[in-house]
């Protein structure tokens, strides 16, 4: 095919071909044992997290060193003021952290990386990142997204000896998937690569690049049409910013992380080797998602030190300030506060700390468990950054800068608030990870009882998935009835002047319940099940309790066992599953009584214009223009902003 022919429009498709390219990405088989996983299922398996993972010491000796000397450099060459002032992280700073070896942390020594695990390289970001999150932002998306991690699971030895040297000292990545008009469902990706011999022609428009206005190197997801020779499919390239036809046209400011290097980059008639492909054509969405299930473990660590920070903010404010006679930690209304997020920030960095050592240790599938702990931390630290802005009262609405202008400590609490928002936006919203883990937590059953549900399914196939699903339900219904939870001498190894035994087997019981619950659903609602987001968002955040409760039991016991303020650990994790329990109590009673058919019905009204009239009163200060930005191929019509760090 010529290098010459026109790039296909973006692709229309239904809903249920969305659905089967996402499944296709998607890995199919479970390999390995997953926690999560089993939680779903109704089985307790707490033996897959406890006794607790531990990194071994050589790893230890060589993150504590590295975390010395970025603490070092953090509190003596970063002004988080004047980035967030400047919206912009100044060149010396970003020629520092290439210095410290920052940008190499999870590249291995071999190819000049510092060859940290997944547990120091989060210590590392969450430090980095409470200096100024811009930082955090830009040392993640490098190397939890960008080209590192991609080469590492799917390149070749080639594409490492080459690429990798460069990202862990010199270069800067960037990850490019999302385009003007495909966030979520990349079925609809309009970006080609067309071959063209040993090379393939890239044409297109990515939005949101995080480091893409800084980038020197690029990992693109571009639709490869289907040829003689060619599979096609959407397929992943690594592409040199600096190529003929790059263009960068624009770099996006933001409500928060006003430090980031975000743009749009337009691609014409841009030529990459074919050895510059990672994995097959058509791997692209699988290397995407694997890439992922590791990488979304940095935003959890950014919300760790949030928490931490809102912790220490609190409670130094909170016995500072008076009202009534006494400080106001002392008031129940603010002291209620200040528990929640000491022991919301305990349960997330145990949740944080679980899940990395896990995929350090490579025993476990952890595909729901990083998924569970981005979506949980991303929500709890948004509401922990709220509580901290209500403590603070009109001092939490105020900027840092004003605070200090008028003579007062220049507390950032309004700012966190900002910049922690994207969190629950970043590499998969709250609302598609609630999609995303519901069909991992509901594989067991699509597995054997999916073309039950399935209307294009022959009666023949319905049959045979009938004989299958039958025999699954079988063995496994009976299991839900009764378990260790009921046992009151069970997980008799958590009591320690404080009881963390009967948290356990409260995980226990109710993960029967949970697994008893989704049954239940898939019976009543059968092929109409995936429609109801309401219900599997409802049964994921159940799951998400039920995980940050078992790790921050394990972790207490874990910090026991080692001398390390076991106790103080024991009252954070008890009051943390107390909590959490009574939001789980909530969250069962609304899988069933809850407003889902009312809202749709609501829904079609306001879209109709049924409610047109409810908006009168106002004026719209939106500017005009189309929703979604014109985003034809075609050659770049605007200056080209790329800024490389040298």
């Amino acid at each position: 095919m010529s290098a010459s022919t026109t790039p296909s429009s973006r692709p229309s498709v239904t809903e249920r071909e969305a659905r089967a390219v996402a499944e296709a990405a998607r890995e199919q088989h479970w390999r390995k044992p997953s926690f999560a996983k089993e939680l779903f299922l109704g089985r307790f398996r707490l033996d897959l997290i406890h006794p607790h993972p531990v990194p071994e010491e050589e790893a230890v000796q060589r993150g504590e060193q590295f975390l010395a000397k970025l603490r070092d450099f953090v509190e003596t060459k970063v002004d988080g003021a004047l980035i967030e002032r400047e919206a912009r992280i100044p060149d010396e700073v970003i020629d520092g952290l290439k210095e410290l070896g920052a940008f190499g942390m999870k590249i291995g020594t071999k190819y000049g990386g510092l060859g940290l695990g997944q547990v120091y390289y989060n210590k590392a970001l969450a430090l980095a990142g409470s200096a100024s999150p811009a930082i955090g932002v830009l040392l993640s998306a490098h190397q939890s997204i960008g080209v590192p991690q991609p080469l590492k699971l799917f390149g070749t030895e080639e594409q490492r000896e080459r690429f990798l040297p460069r990202c862990a000292r010199t270069d800067i990545s960037a990850f490019l998937l999302t385009e003007p008009d495909v966030g979520s469902d990349p079925a609809r990706l309009a970006t080609t690569a067309v071959p063209d011999g040993d090379e393939y022609v890239l044409d297109g428009v990515k939005l949101w690049t995080t480091n893409g206005v800084v980038a020197d190197l690029l990992v693109v997801m571009a639709r490869v049409p289907r040829s003689e020779g060619h599979r096609g499919g959407i397929t992943a390239f690594v592409v040199e910013t600096n190529s003929p036809g790059v263009t960068v046209e624009n770099r996006n400011a933001f409500m928060g992380l006003r430090g980031i290097e975000n743009g749009v980059t337009r691609f014409h008639q841009v030529r990459v080797p074919a050895a510059h492909r990672v994995g097959e054509e058509g791997q692209g969405l699988k290397i995407a998602l694997t890439t992922l299930n590791t990488g979304r473990l940095s935003l959890p660590a950014s919300c760790v030190a949030a928490g931490k920070w809102c912790l220490k903010i609190a409670r130094e404010w909170s016995a500072a300030r008076e009202q009534w006679g006494k400080p106001v930690a002392h008031h129940e209304a603010v002291g209620s506060k200040i528990s929640f997020i000491a022991a919301t920030t305990f349960a997330l960095e145990a949740v944080t700390d679980l899940a990395s050592q896990m995929a350090d240790e490579d025993r476990n599938d952890i595909r729901i468990e990083g998924a569970l702990a981005k979506l949980y931390a991303s929500e709890m630290a948004w509401t922990m950054a709220d509580e901290l802005v209500q403590i603070r009262g009109g001092r939490g609405f105020e900027t840092a800068e004003s605070l200090r202008a008028r003579g007062e400590r220049g507390v950032p609490a309004e700012q966190l608030l900002r910049d922690l928002r994207i969190n629950r936006i970043f590499e998969g919203s709250t609302e598609i990870m609630h999609l995303l883990i519901a069909r991992e937590a509901v594989d067991a059953h699509l597995s054997v009882a999916g073309d039950l549900i399935d209307p294009e399914k022959s009666l023949g196939d319905k049959a045979k998935a009938g004989a299958n699903a039958g025999a699954f339900y079988a063995k496994w219904l009976p299991k839900l009835v009764a378990g260790p939870g009921q046992l009151p001498t069970s997980f008799a190894g958590f009591k320690h002047g404080v009881d963390l035994s009967g948290h356990l087997r409260f995980v226990e019981r109710t993960s029967r319940k949970l697994a008893r619950s989704t049954f239940y659903a898939m019976s009543r609602w059968q092929g109409r099940m995936e429609s109801k987001q309401g219900f599997l968002g409802r049964i994921v955040d159940i799951g998400a309790e039920l995980f940050a409760m078992s790790a921050a039991c394990v972790r207490a016991e874990h910090l026991r066992a080692r001398g390390e303020n076991g106790r103080e650990a024991y009252q954070l994790a008890d009051v943390f599953c107390r909590q959490a329990r009574i939001r789980i109590d909530e969250l069962f009673t609304r899988l069933w009584t809850n407003t889902d058919d009312l809202d749709r019905t609501v829904v079609k009204g306001v879209l109709s214009g049924t409610y047109a009239w409810l908006e009168q009163g106002i004026v719209d200060p939106s500017t005009d223009g189309p929703w979604i930005a014109d985003a034809a191929p075609g050659p770049s019509q605007r200056e080209n902003v790329h800024r490389p760090i040298r």
